[in-house]
């Protein structure tokens, strides 16, 4: 008897490699799961998004107007203001650590993070890019000289560095690798959580299922990353798969799985620092079980 297997949307958002790794593997379907790539939401994550408010961006818009069930991960902040926002529930039964940077061009007089101050850093509005520089440059400089450029995604930002039409850029995987081999200066990294992001009605097999399928891929990375980096190049933005002659063997491994439950005072935490930001215009219910997903 063969099983049906459930199909599924997922937008990977590119920053690691367990979604190829489980697509490439098997793992997804040995889940249950018939997964399909979206590729319109990630490309869309990866562009400019200077002219869309908030519920609008390329990520909003499977909650807000094309109304599709699409598994798709951010930032840690960015999920659980989305939930709170109306826009589905944050997955906590396990989380995602990537790296995060600040880049500028090798030209530029900024050296260190103090001399980021009151020099807009180009992020992507209420996502990872945007919460980690406060979040990191609070350590050298005062809140109100911390500023930043709704630039948009992942190549839109790294676009605009190198066009100079901003002075720095906040990256996070694969760009962060991107940059460097394009000879970019570093001026401070560190790493942040991400969790996966789902309509509150998706059924409990396609939820855990592709959780545990993440976690597979993880295991996979784990025993032998060389053989899956180069999938990387599902990950660079269309404009620059032909930019450079990337070697996806240093991109290194980005995002890495973690197989933990999210602790439920990240919620909280999550809270006071987007008020103290000033991003909590969005912000309804606060209340980490009703913003998580729940079986």
């Amino acid at each position: 008897m063969t099983t049906q297997l459930v199909p599924v949307k997922v937008a990977p958002k590119g920053m690691g490699l367990n979604d190829f790794v489980a697509m490439q593997e098997g793992f997804f379907a040995a889940e249950g799961l018939d997964v399909e790539f979206d590729w319109k939401t990630s490309r869309g994550t990866q562009s400019s998004w200077t002219e869309f408010d908030y519920f609008q961006r390329p990520q909003d818009r499977p909650y807000t107007a094309d109304r599709e069930d699409v598994v798709q991960g951010a930032c840690l902040w960015g999920t659980i203001c989305n939930a709170s926002a109306g826009m589905g529930r944050a997955v906590t039964e396990g989380y995602g650590l990537s790296p995060w940077a600040i880049f500028v061009r090798p030209d530029s007089t900024i050296r260190q993070p103090q001399d980021l101050r009151n020099v807009p850093v180009a992020v992507g509005m209420r996502a990872g890019s945007h919460f980690n520089v406060p979040y990191r440059l609070e350590k050298f400089l005062p809140l109100a000289e911390i500023k930043t450029v709704n630039t948009g995604g992942f190549g839109a930002r790294l676009k605009a560095l190198l066009d100079g039409e901003v002075e720095a850029a906040s990256l996070l995987p694969p760009q962060i690798a991107m940059a460097e081999q394009l000879g970019l200066r570093k001026i401070i990294e560190d790493t942040f959580k991400t969790v996966w992001w789902v309509p509150a009605n998706s059924p409990p097999e396609v939820v855990h299922g592709y959780m545990r399928a993440l976690n597979r891929a993880e295991q996979a990375l784990e025993t032998n990353l060389d053989k899956y980096l180069p999938l990387w190049k599902l990950a660079v933005p269309a404009e620059f798969e032909t930019f450079h002659p990337w070697d996806f063997g240093k991109f290194g491994r980005g995002e890495r799985f973690v197989n933990a439950p999210l602790p439920r005072e990240e919620f909280a935490e999550v809270f006071a620092q987007v008020e103290r930001w000033g991003l909590d215009q969005f912000l309804n219910d606060r209340d980490p079980a009703a913003l998580s997903y729940s079986a």
